[in-house]
């Protein structure tokens, strides 16, 4: 089995605190692996538990993207509408030409509030504003708007937070519902996603994890811990912060290949590989409406994920359609997810 041995590794990751979060793997009905390792809380003995709630971070995305996927089958949106056609953004450095397309595929070329592909530092946006100023998803337009953009709508790919911004706010617009109340509407509860919502960390929100991160010294020896409640907005928005299980987290890749959440024609496009992004060693990597995907060089899929980061978050939802695989792997800390996200898919 490819996973003899894994627990172990897991558990001496974390007791060197180089792990903490859940990881659960599954084919169709049968769980090929779970485990909950770390604490849930740096200031109390409370230990991570599999039904714990994590914050997503850019998992959300995937949550966004459905839900406007959503209203083009209902003939509501369309694809390739101007965004300022629908959201009012006179005045703004947003380009007419820019359409949802170009933001759910990250090929809007609109300026990001923190451009973390030049390295800018998102927690850093938030040194001299309050995380808990932007509750609404408008409050962030003035993170962005004025900012010139990187390239001309359609013409080059950079990775975007606030392209989902947009699309969040173009599902407000056309359904009269605030964002996070559609969004536990049309995909938590569709999906049955039970234990998914958006929690406020400034609230005793039951079951969650918290957040955390080490601080270390300049030989890089931690000297303690930083919880992440000033590192950005309080509450989700459309481009990350909701809370969901493991469990639902693959029960949401599973309700979208089975087109509990889209049409077929929907369904299709949402797994199809779109721009590419980069090309590495191990796989070129294409976005999607959302998702990512790692092709190989015959061009098959060799596996679609979404990863979320942020200050004490890390994570992946990701499928291998030749394995018929899902892999969830939730973490209150953003030290230590990538080495064994990468560990689960060297053993897959």
């Amino acid at each position: 089995m490819p996973f003899t041995g894994l627990d172990a590794w897991l558990s001496a990751r974390a007791a060197a605190d180089e792990f903490s979060g859940v990881v659960l793997i599954r084919r169709g009905e049968e769980v090929l692996f779970s485990g909950a390792y770390g604490p849930a809380s740096r200031r109390w003995a409370v230990s991570n538990r599999l039904d714990l709630r994590f914050d997503t971070a850019s998992i959300t995305k995937l949550f966004t993207a459905v839900a406007a996927l959503q209203l083009v089958d209902e003939g509501r949106l369309d694809l390739d509408m101007p965004i300022t056609e629908i959201v009012d953004l006179a005045g703004t450095a947003i380009l007419p030409s820019v359409c949802v397309r170009h933001l759910l595929t990250h090929t809007s070329g609109i300026a990001d509030d923190a451009d973390e592909e030049a390295g800018e530092s998102y927690e850093a946006l938030w040194a001299d504003k309050p995380v808990y100023s932007v509750p609404r998803t408008r409050d962030h337009l003035p993170n962005f708007v004025h900012k010139p953009p990187n390239f001309p709508p359609g013409e080059g790919c950079r990775y975007c937070n606030t392209g989902y911004v947009l699309v969040g706010l173009a599902i407000e617009e056309i359904t009269g519902t605030a964002y996070r109340d559609h969004i536990r509407s049309a995909v938590f509860a569709r999906a049955g996603m039970t234990a998914a919502d958006f929690y406020d960390r400034r609230e005793a929100a039951p079951d969650v994890a918290e957040g955390w991160d080490p601080v270390t010294d300049s030989e890089g020896r931690i000297t303690g811990w930083k919880q992440n409640i000033f590192s950005y907005p309080s509450i989700g928005s459309p481009d990350g912060g909701a809370h969901v299980t493991a469990a639902d987290l693959v029960r949401f890749l599973r309700a979208v290949r089975g087109g509990e959440l889209m049409s077929a024609e929907r369904t299709e496009q949402f797994l199809t590989p779109r721009v590419l992004h980069h090309r590495a060693e191990d796989g070129d990597v294409w976005y999607g409406f959302g998702l990512e995907f790692t092709l190989r060089q015959n061009g098959s899929v060799r596996n679609y994920y979404k990863e979320g980061r942020n200050a004490g978050v890390g994570g992946i939802a990701r499928h291998y359609p030749a394995e018929d695989i899902d892999v969830a792997v939730l973490s209150n800390a953003a030290r230590g997810a990538l080495a064994v996200i990468r560990e689960i898919d060297r053993r897959i």
